[in-house]
């Protein structure tokens, strides 16, 4: 089967990927665009648009509660998740149909299946439709996304698991939601369904939340967790999970209140990992690192030279703002020459809890010192006096 030429091929339709064959379209250059799923990537379709739509929902409930507090009278709240989910679907749905409009005829060419590598410069696209189709092109950028980490654990087999796609499915308020995982996800899925009516426990093998915080921001996160009613087990590992539908138990290795906790629901939160095991990366030779996220320099170009990676699968900041900053700095690069680098931006990130945390880490060492990306450094902005030694932890795998 011969190759079919191209100027570029991008592999997925996220933050980066729909926007960069746009604008390499326009500058002239015939572009393939390669998507095996919804167009929009992890954020349309699984992150930021549906959980930020949710978590509208759950805060004007929590508002509509506390009316009273305010001489409003609103009688008794109560949650139509299914009305929740509609809303949620229709909002993704919309996202995902701005995006193929912008599909016009004299810009990339959409073509719908699977990519892998077989060379540095070719890919094999198993067509959603049936087929194969071999391409090339000089260019080619990875813009593949993550999905939810799994977790080995004894029995989960035997359960229903939830991940923070499967969550956002649910029609019916859960009676009672046992959280793994007190990081980002576990935290805004938490929060979330305590003011749908669940009553929550997280589970955190830590001695306290969000370890990557400063720990009077630990802290705080905790009370304002405590004061809406949700159970934090902390210092406490899963060990099992046994039961059925509507009575799952998490058995517990912990020093202090009880080894099992009962529950109607799980959600595993416990990170995210990129996908990229599936794209023949070995074929292309390009490098990752020992978690699998696709390793680039400072301008987002891998160890090998015409291939490019975006977006969260470089674990380089797994927030929508970062890859459309990695956007800017390659399309900015290829079309215009010039030099833009991720060391140049100074990453801000955000924990969607209500209040919200957002950070902007310090810069380190002065003038024409690198900006830590959020992945890497997490300091206290004002005073940056405590947990200073975790500024070289990532928080990808927490975030969407």
């Amino acid at each position: 089967m011969a190759d079919e030429h191209y100027d570029a091929i991008v592999i997925g339709t996220s933050q980066g990927g729909r926007l960069l064959p746009a604008e390499l379209a326009k500058a002239g250059h015939k572009v393939a665009l390669v998507e095996r799923g919804q167009l929009g990537g992890v954020c349309v379709n699984r992150g930021c648009t549906p959980t930020k739509t949710m978590v509208a929902s759950a805060r004007l409930a929590y508002q509509a509660r506390r009316a009273v507090e305010f001489g409003v009278r609103t009688g008794p709240v109560s949650v139509d998740l299914a009305a929740v989910r509609e809303r949620k679907q229709a909002m993704v749905a919309g996202a995902r149909q701005n995006f193929a409009s912008r599909l016009t005829p004299d810009g990339p060419e959409l073509i719908e299946g699977e990519a892998h590598f077989t060379g540095p410069k070719t890919v094999e696209i198993d067509l959603s439709d049936g087929g194969t189709r071999q391409v090339s092109a000089p260019a080619i950028v990875i813009d593949a996304g993550t999905r939810p980490r799994p977790l080995e654990l004894a029995g989960a087999g035997d359960v229903t698991v939830l991940d923070s796609t499967s969550i956002m499915e649910l029609d019916e308020v859960p009676e009672h939601l046992i959280v793994l995982g007190g990081g980002y996800i576990g935290l805004e899925f938490g929060q979330m369904f305590r003011r749908f009516g669940s009553e929550v426990t997280i589970i955190e093998m830590g001695s306290r939340l969000v370890q990557r915080e400063d720990t009077e921001i630990s802290s705080a996160v905790q009370e304002l967790l405590i004061n809406e009613g949700i159970t934090l087990r902390l210092n406490a590992r899963c060990l099992r999970v046994s039961g059925d539908a509507g009575s799952i138990i998490a058995h517990v290795d912990c020093e202090q209140d009880a080894p099992s906790i009962e529950g109607s629901h799980l959600l595993l939160a416990v990170g995210r990992q990129p996908n990229t095991d599936d794209l023949g990366l070995d074929a292309a030779g390009v490098s990752r690192d020992d978690r699998g996220y696709i390793v680039v320099n400072d301008q987002l170009e891998t160890n090998v030279p015409g291939i490019w990676a975006l977006g969260d699968c470089n674990g380089r900041g797994a927030f929508t703002h970062t890859a459309y900053n990695d956007f800017e700095i390659v399309a900015s690069n290829l079309l215009e020459g010039t030099s833009r680098r991720i060391s140049d931006r100074i990453s801000a990130y955000a924990l969607f809890i209500d209040p919200p945390l957002a950070r902007r880490p310090h810069r380190n060492g002065g003038t024409g010192s690198r900006a830590p990306d959020p992945g890497r450094e997490t300091a206290h902005e004002t005073r940056g006096k405590s947990d200073r030694k975790r500024r070289d932890e990532r928080i990808d795998e927490d975030c969407r």
